[in-house]
């Protein structure tokens, strides 16, 4: 059949699965919207504030279901709006498809009113992109993508379509996606075979999950797995949920703000067991140091991971679910008794504490646990709250983390909350902000209230960007440069000034009520908790040093 590259675009969208699309229209994109309107019951568009506020709502659509995540803008200042968050979800590898729209062919190059180069410029941050100035190439083109984004490790691609593209006709013929099929073809015997034997030699062994496991939906293997191993289990910031923070044999996070009992764990374990985690400079601090009196297995389905961060004595290349299916069929079960009240210990030794007096961080992520029986989706911004949202949330399944770890992305949370509301209506979806990450994309709070996708902000508000200033507090002599926020901005007005509710918490005892009114509500609504300038994440390892050296408000003390 006949159809225009605009018409093209919807219908490789409809064969995709593609039930949502976040974005912002302009003048070069106009077609593809136009031809959009006419297939509003099939694919919905929600309008954000702003073109981040796409990506990101993008993004968390991805993360919370796994399926590929679609945002759309123009050209020009349209298209570079959404970098920040195509580079967020390259960092974490989420698969996004972003699509936009450039000056027709002729006009390229020219420096023609809101042109750029938005290939050039995504190069670095996507695991692919494309520009498609011919009209016979836009199918193939969208459906590659798709391909690329999910397949292996997955990541954003974006298909940039100049305008007279959007518009030419060429012949379209209905095709059926190709199906993701798991990355099996570089687990070699051998290394299958080395990695066996390292487990059923050790005594001491640990396991350490990345968000390599979230990806694959290895939850149930992972289980398996470290049942038979019988080893204590870490995770790190992406990894939150492949393994159930419940269990007994879970430790905690792991790096510059995990628990002592993971950080001494690991120290002392003689195998670290890495599944799908790439050992970021946050989780290795001094990588001279890190796990020196272990071997090290690393799992995990991109090459280019091994002995990249740290060197490791044995490795298996693939999909997680697939590596620990076919370990967890030649494993024995293994018993570490001695090494197991050793772990014990130190947890009993070591847990996280914070005042219990005061209206804290910690406490508002505990009652958010408790209200919502731990079935909630949490997204979260990233600073002092981000922390804390890992460290006091047991998170029982994966997907119920949606965080920037990566890129750090302040301005990440509130539209990927969104998208993870849209994908998920039957869920509670709370997002956890710092008073200065929600500066940063508030206005999406107008996108929620618009479409009444009834998200829960909180903003733990302490009138500082608090995990600088807890940096300046403790390295820079409490010199605190450009991170006091004391001024008058009220979110609970600016909330109701956007169609939202708000509410101010000031006490403890109000937070509760509050949180109990927001998942009843049906509406979105910003909960403003007013905690102290100065309260701080422990424990902490300061930058570059042994993880092991993890202190404490105690240690402070002493």
């Amino acid at each position: 059949m006949k159809l225009n590259g605009s018409e093209i675009v919807i219908e490789c969208l409809k064969e995709q699965g593609v039930d949502t699309v976040f974005g912002y229209p302009g003048g070069t994109i106009l077609n593809i919207y136009d031809e959009l309107y006419k297939h509003s019951g099939e694919i919905r568009h929600i309008l954000t504030s702003h073109e981040q506020g796409a990506a990101h709502a993008a993004d968390g659509y991805a993360r919370s279901t796994g399926r590929v995540g679609v945002c759309m803008a123009t050209s020009g200042p349209g298209a570079t709006n959404l970098v920040t968050g195509i580079a967020t979800a390259y960092m974490d590898s989420v698969p996004v498809v972003a699509i936009t729209a450039n000056v027709a062919v002729p006009m390229l190059g020219r420096d023609s009113f809101q042109e750029i180069d938005i290939t050039g410029v995504t190069m670095p941050i996507t695991k692919h992109n494309f520009i498609v100035k011919d009209v016979t190439k836009l199918a193939d083109t969208i459906r590659w993508a798709f391909q690329i984004a999910q397949e292996g490790r997955p990541g954003p691609v974006l298909v940039d379509i100049t305008k007279d593209v959007t518009a030419a006709v060429t012949d379209y013929e209905p095709a059926k996606p190709e199906p993701i099929v798991r990355s099996s073809e570089y687990i070699r015997e051998e290394d299958m075979q080395n990695a066996i034997q390292l487990i059923n030699k050790s005594k001491r062994p640990f396991i350490f999950v990345g968000g390599g496991a979230v990806i694959s939906g290895a939850e149930q293997e992972l289980k398996e797995f470290a049942d038979k191993v019988h080893a204590p289990v870490a995770d790190s910031l992406m990894g939150k949920g492949a393994y159930d923070g419940r269990s007994e044999l879970y430790c905690g996070m792991l790096g510059m703000h995990g628990t002592k009992a993971s950080n001494l764990g690991v120290t002392k374990c003689d195998l670290l067991i890495a599944i799908g985690a790439r050992f970021s400079d946050r989780v290795l601090g001094n990588p001279k140091t890190f796990a020196r009196r272990a071997k090290i297995l690393q799992i995990d389905v991109d090459p280019a991971e091994i002995n990249k961060n740290i060197t490791v004595d044995t490795s298996i290349i693939g999909d997680v679910k697939e590596v620990l299916k076919r370990l967890n069929a030649r494993i024995e079960d293994h018993r570490h008794d001695e090494w197991d009240e050793e772990v014990k210990g130190l947890k009993e030794k070591y847990p996280l504490k914070y005042d219990h007096e005061l209206l804290t961080g910690p406490y508002i992520v505990e009652e958010i646990y408790r209200l919502t029986k731990g079935e909630a989706i949490i997204v979260t911004e990233v600073g002092q709250h981000q922390m804390w949202a890992a460290q006091y949330y047991k998170y029982p399944r994966p997907r119920t983390l949606l965080s920037s770890g990566g890129l750090g992305t302040m301005g990440y949370g509130l539209g990927a909350a969104i998208g993870a509301k849209v994908a998920n209506p039957d869920k509670t979806v709370i997002n956890i902000a710092g008073d200065g990450c929600f500066r940063m994309n508030m206005n999406e709070i107008a996108t929620a209230a618009r479409y009444n996708i009834p998200v829960i902000q909180i903003v733990v508000n302490n009138h500082v960007l608090g995990m600088v200033r807890q940096w300046q507090t403790l390295f820079y002599g409490k010199r605190y440069s450009q991170t006091v926020l004391n001024d008058a901005v009220d979110f609970v007005k600016l909330a109701e000034a956007m169609g939202a509710e708000g509410v101010r918490v000031t006490k403890k005892e109000e937070f509760a009520p509050a949180l109990e009114r927001a998942l009843t509500l049906g509406r979105p609504i910003v909960i403003d908790c007013i905690i102290d300038s100065d309260d701080k994440v422990f424990p902490m390892v300061p930058a570059g040093k042994s993880i092991e050296t993890a202190f404490d408000q105690d240690d402070l003390k002493e």
